[in-house]
């Protein structure tokens, strides 16, 4: 499956993305979209733990999803992907020149490496915990994500140029993605722990984000309905599976 601006050119496979529904490859997909980027899609079947496979390991060592092959190999990681591509393509975020930098980095990096883990540990609590200890786990994590979540709302109200501004970067879509997540797939054993309402600034940019035709064209491929940020649903994907 060919998507991006080039989508119609024989031959658009510039890029390739791996691939799992309302997985993390969902932010990559929206950043090729936004640029206008060809590339094609390449489904890693969940259900059948291609993920696991010899031949996914060769693109991504640690069964992950996504994986991203260039023109320069394979990239995996999403956070390193999403630099990649922000330095390789325009309109994704601050370049090296650009004052924001410094502080885009810093967030970009923070996603990646605290709020998308602590989320992980969340969905996957028993494998970092005795199981009979796993519900307890959840609830501190959940403590730990609101605060994180407050720290983002109150970051957001300082107007940065690089999140939450009429120009999007990859930052907007991965933060979209993470709230997105915290509303779906997470039970901290609490009904109702996340709620986006008590974000003012974050659901704000969540509805702008809603209004890119990368995600109405995210929304088709993955079967996310018509709201994925503000209301999300769990996902109806014409192929492959979430989990």
């Amino acid at each position: 499956m060919c998507s991006g601006a080039d989508s119609g050119y024989h031959g658009c496979m510039t890029y390739v993305l791996h691939y799992a529904p309302d997985n993390a490859s969902m932010i990559v997909r929206m950043a090729l979209d936004h640029a206008g980027v060809a590339y094609r899609t390449a489904l890693v079947d969940r259900a059948r733990r291609q993920q696991e496979s010899a031949a996914y390991r060769k693109l991504n060592p640690h069964g992950l999803i996504p994986a991203l092959e260039t023109p320069q190999g394979a990239i995996f990681e999403t956070g390193a992907i999403l630099l990649w591509l922000v330095d390789a393509h325009d309109g994704l975020g601050p370049k090296a020149e650009d004052p924001g930098r410094g502080a885009f980095l810093a967030w970009l990096f923070h996603l990646s490496n605290t709020t998308h883990a602590t989320l992980r540990q969340m969905f996957h609590a028993e494998a970092y915990i005795a199981p009979r200890s796993a519900p307890a786990l959840r609830l501190g994590i959940a403590r730990r994500l609101k605060k994180e979540f407050g720290q983002l709302n109150d970051l957001l109200v300082t107007d940065p140029a690089w999140l939450g501004a009429e120009a999007p970067t990859v930052l907007d879509f991965y933060l979209c993605a993470l709230l997105r997540w915290s509303a779906l797939y997470t039970d901290a054993g609490q009904a109702g722990w996340f709620n986006l309402d008590h974000y003012p600034a974050l659901a704000r940019m969540c509805a702008q984000v809603e209004t890119l035709e990368c995600t109405a064209q995210l929304a088709r491929a993955e079967g996310m309905g018509p709201a994925p940020f503000t209301r999300p649903e769990p996902p109806n994907p014409p192929e492959g599976s979430p989990t």
